[in-house]
């Protein structure tokens, strides 16, 4: 049986007319880790030239595991 992740919830909830409810806390926290990782990495001269495609997939990864701890330190997460 597979472990339910606690994604904290709509991100930027609509009123209950509206069919979506928007992004999770989780993948909002998400993206705004990813957009702050690979800024590092592009800032940075020596990192150029590396295979990013090789890189996004821990990119991808990191920015869950940043997220996890933002819902775990606010109390929305096991």
């Amino acid at each position: 049986m597979s472990e339910q992740i606690n994604d904290g919830g709509p991100a930027f909830p609509a009123p209950p007319s509206h069919l979506s409810c928007g992004m999770s806390m989780r993948d909002y926290f998400a993206a705004k880790a990813m957009q702050a990782i690979v800024e590092s990495v592009l800032s940075n001269p020596t990192r150029r030239g590396l295979d990013t495609k090789l890189n996004c997939d821990c990119v991808a990864l990191d920015s869950f595991e940043i997220a996890d701890a933002m819902l775990k330190a606010r109390g929305g997460a096991k």
